[in-house]
């Protein structure tokens, strides 16, 4: 008898790069909403600023999950160890820090005539 070959081919779907990420969960599954929002220019519109959000869900069951954050941690751990702590970046502080006092200044006091 001859022995059939087959060749699987691999799928491996496009890069995603997520700028956000939300979690949310019920009692079967946990839902992780990935988004990356992406800036379009329109030279010929002056009124506003397009942004484009786009989002892949994963879905998977909570023991799936768990493992999921067990390898990350690890991964996370060790990138640590290679290549030093994993901090804010110094631009995303700033404007942290800007955003703050932006807020504490301006607060206005109730101003009454009459």
């Amino acid at each position: 008898m001859k022995d059939n070959k087959v060749k699987f081919d691999i799928v491996n779907g496009q890069s995603f790069f997520a700028d956000e990420a939300g979690v949310i969960h019920n009692p079967l599954k946990f839902i992780f909403d990935f988004r990356s929002i992406t800036p379009r220019v329109d030279v010929r519109n002056q009124e506003y600023q397009t942004l484009v959000l786009n989002h892949n869900v994963v879905v998977m069951d909570p023991f799936t999950a768990k493992s999921i954050s067990e390898i990350l941690k690890k991964n996370i751990k060790n990138y640590e160890k290679k290549f030093g702590k994993i901090d804010k970046p110094n631009a995303l502080k700033k404007i942290e820090k800007e955003s703050k006092s932006a807020k504490k200044g301006k607060k206005i006091a109730p101003n009454y005539f009459g």
